[in-house]
């Protein structure tokens, strides 16, 4: 995640058809999403970026795809928060519950 002009970049990549969409943890340095759209007619990269602006608390607007349109990894343009700012706000996201043998 880099800073961009009074908010940040965000390297997300994406798994398509998933059966539960949501966040997935961290792919490298990317954040791991699973959406349930499949990659047609922009399906897959309008739920990626319900899915960004949901967990970070913004609306829809504040949030858009800056690359990446027809690959897994993606570049997301969030207005308005700094890097800072974005990692606390998913940070508890990314907390998974080791009792249910996750990491």
């Amino acid at each position: 995640m880099v800073p961009d002009g009074g908010g940040s970049l965000l390297h997300v990549h994406v798994r398509p058809g998933a059966s539960r969409p949501g966040l997935a943890g961290v792919h490298g340095d990317a954040l791991a999403l699973r959406v349930g759209a499949r990659p047609e007619h922009g399906a897959a990269n309008r739920e990626v970026l319900a899915l960004v602006a949901e967990a970070l608390q913004l609306a829809g607007s504040a949030v858009e795809l800056a690359s990446g349109a027809r690959g897994r990894d993606k570049r997301v343009r969030i207005r308005g928060l700094d890097p800072a700012a974005v990692r606390r706000r998913l940070a508890p996201l990314l907390q998974f519950d080791r009792a249910e043998g996750r990491d």
